[in-house]
């Protein structure tokens, strides 16, 4: 029995310093063919490549989950700028394309200044949601940041406009980035009804569709628009109620064109919030 178990040892030590030589020879051919590595290289960095860990959860409507898609520090940063200046959410009239109050959201919230997305971090990030987005930059409203504290929720609704407002000055919104900021919550899942035929949770119920569990660097992209072009109803969603814990998120909209904005969008925050 020793015998065999030298023998064993023998050869497990010798596949694992095989396993170290061939990854040095994996670096050395990409040296000498110009191969590029991760290390120092600063577009990797920003996208997360070896980070990212993308699944498609839905075709349709089309539903990404994007796992680690945000550092811990991102996380912070952006909560830290977001804290200081919550206010009541709101939801935008389809008749005047004004915010106003309703029961059916109760979080509280508030979007990034201009001043607040010249952050070398902040840029990263919409660089980011930009290239996986595949939609520009410039297309992007203003990052909005959200808390749901208990018994918090927003009801089911479309992301897209239905008011003619916002369409006719900066385009139709096609594609959503939510993106988590805290963990340790029970419920204040993302649900989609028309996402699946299975069951999950939904704020401690049980219920048809497809939900998506708030986990901290984690990032939901979906589109309201299918490949046609045309508006998808399936894309109808639901920030389930928080039954414990402090939900952190950010969502980031991005439109058919280059997004104009007049004011600080502290000042006029509700023209622009639907999530």
């Amino acid at each position: 029995m020793k015998f065999i178990f030298g023998i064993l040892s023998f050869v497990t030590v010798g596949l694992i310093i095989g396993s170290i030589s061939q990854l040095a020879l994996l670096r050395q051919l990409e040296d000498s063919h110009g191969i590029p590595s991760l290390k120092n290289d600063k577009e990797a960095d920003i996208l997360r490549l070896g980070h990212v860990k993308p699944e498609v959860l839905s075709w349709s409507p089309r539903i990404i989950l994007l796992r680690n898609f945000l550092s811990m520090k991102e996380c912070e940063y952006l909560k830290a700028l977001g804290y200081p200046h919550l206010q009541n959410s709101r939801v935008i009239d389809d008749k005047t394309g004004k915010g106003v109050d309703t029961k059916r959201r109760t979080s509280s919230g508030m979007f990034l200044s201009s001043k607040d997305r010249k952050h070398p971090m902040v840029q990263a990030i919409e660089r980011r949601i930009s290239i996986y987005a595949q939609v520009p930059v410039e297309n992007g409203e203003p990052m909005q940041i959200l808390r749901y504290e208990k018994n918090q929720y927003y009801e089911p609704h479309l992301d897209y406009f239905s008011d003619t407002y916002d369409l006719k000055n900066n385009g139709q919104r096609i594609v959503t980035m939510l993106m988590y900021l805290s963990d340790n919550i029970e419920g204040g899942e993302t649900y989609f009804p028309k996402g699946g035929s299975g069951e999950c949770n939904c704020g401690g119920k049980i219920v048809k569709g497809l939900s998506v569990k708030p986990v901290k660097g984690n990032a939901v992209l979906f589109w309201s628009m299918g490949l046609s072009g045309q508006l998808d109803l399936n894309s109808v969603h639901k920030a389930c109620e928080v039954l414990s814990g402090t939900k952190w998120s950010a969502v980031k909209w991005m439109r058919q064109r280059a997004f104009h904005q007049g004011n600080d969008v502290r000042l006029n925050a509700p023209r622009y919030e639907l999530y």
